[in-house]
């Protein structure tokens, strides 16, 4: 590795703030620039920088700049999503973090739209910065500049940021006229990339699906395309206060903790009332008592409570009062924002009028929401405002206009609501956006308690969902305390997904930055057969990892006069597996009978799909099937450990607080079953057969029924497993 310049003119005062850089950071800047520095990353192998959602990408890649300055780079280029509002959002980070410099005739900085003519030669020897988005006219500017305008350029050093990087450098679409194309844009950032003599090309992301997940080469018409595929790869630091997917989905999971209380299910139904007008289904003069909207209304009124007593805290505290802001994204239609805009209006004036008037509804739906928040706060030990006291300050919130409401669906609306430093502005202490795809990522939303989200996609693609995540990000606790996240169970279980595929991804990357992961889909006789990683980008997954648990959640018992036989038969299989010993400990059985007890116990649990909740049979075998197949041990395979439980009394849903109320999910338990798996299933994954009882009091029909719960062994190389495929 070459000697960094470690003492320049740049990096020193940029990472001055030991605050803002730590240790760490440093050690992936100064790694990065080495790498860029001495490594191949021209068109066919660009340096990787792996972020995650939130987490401080940008003051990383602002810093390898600087760095990079001080080591023989002349240029920076920054390619950014193709909005107006993220534009201006970087343009106006940059010059905040350069303005040192640019003041003392060391820097110049460019939008490439608006790059004033006739440069000269004093300010194109400068260090200079160009920002462009990833669009077809911004890409040509930036070629012409080089090509055309300024051709001395080309022969300088080049640093080459693109930020969201899985959004452009990987490209296709299809069309019903031209069939399958590689995006324009795409195509622009590699011709750009062989024009300069002396280049690096850095992509930042906090979803590199796309980017890894590509084939070795891609002949589309005749023409080869030379896909982006990662030369190297840094994962930038993740600091202590960061909250991301595993906060939402692996400790919400944990009982008595303030992530178990964040989400919130959403009914289809109510989705696709808010989709578009319907009289026959919702009035909306009846919004503040219709069944039809509850999780919206909970929500807002939740917001509204959890926004008043934060600032009551503050308050208490002798600290600043803080705005705060909720986001209602569920779809991308125009139509349906302005819908949801006059529903949560509505919404609002009724709660308003009702602090004039009769307000005995109004002081019960609040005090619910109080009551669901106090008991998150009481999880922290943190200081709860009295009851009475909050009421009076949201009745005081309503009355005097602290509640705004925005649409947000265009660039125009979103340039017109950036602050100075390009992040939404907050105007009143409690601000709801309304919008669509145009929120989805980069635009910043300060002190975000409140998400409800709806987007449900034919497809879910990763590198898409995991974006629209505005809730995470660096978040007090204090702030978590009453923060809930509002969506339907199907939606929320793609999302848990996908953080698992993130967390396994990272994992092996950190492990052994080169190692593959295993692909695998299952083809129509339910069998696993390897496939090519692309081919699973936009699929239903599952990551396979050790100890990964799949299980039905989300059902209801069938009635006794069918399941009864079937426990029985299930039962007389298990007796005689089992030999005659005992159920305390686990046995080995072959796949084959593990499959045929799964496809009976199928025909016993009902899936509430009307609610969202869905459960693979099929995938779930085929995927016990290809881990029973992986054993290392050649004698091992087509075997599967069988854990038996019986006596045990779950209830269908968990505990709840008013509204709030979501079915239960962990039939085994972390020092029991849990304990038992770590042992036992090495080589060998294991299915537990938890026997409930089945009690009317618990929830269900009055008759015992299996609950399966398959757990993939410890020595398992991870896996990404296709439920299914396009075409």
């Amino acid at each position: 590795m070459p000697e960094l310049n470690l003492t320049g003119i740049f990096y020193p005062s940029f990472t001055s703030n030991t605050a803002f850089y730590s240790e760490a950071d440093k050690s992936c800047i100064q790694y990065t620039v080495e790498r860029l520095l001495t490594v191949e990353t021209s068109a066919i192998k660009p340096g990787m920088l792996l972020g995650k959602i939130q987490s401080g990408k940008t003051k990383t890649f602002l810093a390898i700049m600087a760095l990079a300055f001080d080591n023989g780079f002349d240029i920076s280029v920054i390619l950014t999503k193709g909005t107006k509002a993220l534009t201006r959002q970087t343009l106006e980070r940059v010059r905040r973090e350069f303005a040192y410099f640019y003041e003392q005739d060391l820097l110049q900085i460019y939008d490439i739209m608006t790059v004033p003519s006739g440069l000269t030669g004093y300010e194109l020897s400068q260090k200079l910065i160009f920002i462009a988005k990833k669009q077809i006219d911004n890409m040509d500017k930036l070629s012409a500049l080089f090509r055309e305008t300024y051709p001395q350029l080309t022969s300088k050093r080049v640093l080459i940021i693109d930020d969201e990087a899985d959004y452009a450098s990987i490209g296709f679409r299809r069309t019903r006229e031209e069939g399958i194309r590689v995006n324009t844009t795409t195509r622009q950032i590699d011709e750009l990339r062989r024009t300069l003599a002396s280049s690096a090309f850095l992509q930042v992301t906090a979803t590199p699906y796309s980017l890894y997940l590509q084939p070795d080469d891609i002949v589309i018409q005749g023409v080869e395309f030379r896909p982006v595929r990662p030369a190297f790869t840094e994962l930038v630091p993740v600091h202590r206060d960061y909250i991301g997917s595993d906060y939402y989905f692996e400790r919400s999971t944990e009982e008595e903790s303030v992530a178990s209380f964040i989400y919130h299910s959403v009914s289809q139904d109510e989705l696709n009332i808010l989709h578009h007008e319907d009289r026959r289904r919702f009035k909306i003069e009846e919004c503040l008592t219709s069944t039809a909207i509850q999780a919206l209304r909970s929500a807002i009124c939740n917001f509204i409570v959890g926004g008043c007593i934060r600032r009551l805290q503050d308050e208490h505290a002798a600290k600043a009062l803080k705005k705060f802001s909720f986001l209602v994204h569920t779809e991308t239609a125009r139509a349906s924002h302005s819908w949801q805009e006059r529903i949560v209006a509505t919404l609002a004036d009724k709660l308003s009028d009702a602090v004039r008037g009769d307000n005995t509804l109004l002081q019960q739906l609040l005090t619910t929401a109080y009551e669901e928040i106090a008991a998150s706060i009481g999880v922290m030990d943190h200081y709860l405002p009295p009851l009475g006291e909050v009421l009076r300050e949201c009745l005081n919130a309503l009355e005097h206009g602290w509640l705004m409401i925005t649409k947000v669906n265009s660039e125009r609306q979103v340039e017109a609501l950036l602050d100075i430093e390009g992040q939404l502005r907050l105007r009143t202490p409690l601000n709801i956006f309304i919008g669509g795809q145009i929120l989805d990522r980069g635009v910043t939303i300060a002190n975000l308690i409140g998400f409800f989200y709806g987007r449900r996609p034919q497809v879910y693609q990763q590198d898409t969902v995991l974006q629209h995540s505005r809730m995470f990000g660096f978040r007090p606790i204090e702030d978590l305390t009453v923060t809930r996240f509002y969506t339907e169970p199907a939606i929320y279980d793609a999302m848990r997904r996908m953080h698992e595929s993130d967390v396994a991804l990272r994992e092996e990357i950190e492990i052994n930055p080169n190692g593959p992961i295993v692909f695998i889909q299952r083809d129509e006789s339910g069998h696993v057969i390897p496939c090519s990683p692309n081919k699973i980008l936009v699929s239903r997954t599952t990551t396979l990892r050790p100890f990964k648990r799949i299980l039905p959640v989300g059902f209801q018992s069938d009635y006794a006069i069918r399941v009864a036989p079937v426990v029985h038969e299930i039962d007389s299989l298990l007796e005689d597996a089992c030999m005659g010993n005992d159920f305390e400990e686990p046995f080995e059985i072959p796949f084959a009978m593990a499959a045929d007890i799964l496809r009976r116990i199928e025909t016993t649990l009902i899936m509430a799909r009307e609610e969202g909740y869905e459960f693979d049979w099929e995938a779930a075998r085929a995927a016990l099937r290809f881990m029973s197949e992986s054993a290392i041990d050649p004698t091992k395979r087509g075997k599967v450990w069988c854990l038996v439980r019986t006596d045990r009394n779950l209830s269908q849903k968990k505990a709840s607080i008013g509204s709030h109320r979501i079915y239960s999910d962990s039939p085994d338990t972390t020092r029991t079953e849990s304990a038992v798996a770590q042992r036992v299933a090495i080589d060998v994954p294991m299915l537990m057969l938890i026997r409930q009882n089945g009690r009317d009091d618990l929830g269900w029909r009055g008759t015992p029924f299996y609950w399966p719960v398959i757990v993939a062994q410890q020595n398992l190389h991870t896996s990404i497993f296709a439920h299914e495929t396009m075409a």
